[in-house]
């Protein structure tokens, strides 16, 4: 349906902050639920943060509130995660996921079936 492709990835230092991307092709990132996963060899693919629209409260697990902030660019349909004070266990895969059309995100944001569309990756490496 559409086609998710993420940026950004990169090296950085603990503390430090990233911005991550997230373009959709053959859709927009308005009117269904867009989310960042990310996967480590240690760790089942895990939900970071979710959102529906820019008026709609994001979503995010516990492990990255007050230091992630999701935030949609309209104009080139773009979804972008910014990581703010990183540290070691945020390096992982970073995968970018789009539910069907008109899917809020709700209290099961996190559940990678909700969602139909998968990017290919961005890698993140927090150095210490």
């Amino acid at each position: 349906q559409v086609q998710p492709k993420e940026s950004g990835g990169g090296s950085v230092q603990i503390g430090g902050s990233l911005r991550l991307s997230c373009a959709l092709s053959g859709g927009t990132v308005r009117s269904r639920c867009v989310a960042w996963f990310r996967q480590t060899p240690e760790k089942e693919r895990e939900g970071v943060a979710a959102a529906f629209s820019v008026d709609a409260d994001p979503y995010y697990s516990d492990s990255v509130l007050g230091r992630f902030t999701i935030a949609r660019d309209r104009q080139e349909n773009t979804l972008h995660l910014q990581m703010q004070n990183v540290k070691p266990e945020d390096s992982a895969v970073y995968y970018c996921a789009a539910a069907p059309m008109y899917r809020s995100c709700g209290p099961t944001w996190h559940d990678p079936a909700k969602y139909r569309d998968w990017g290919q990756g961005t890698q993140v490496t927090v150095s210490s």
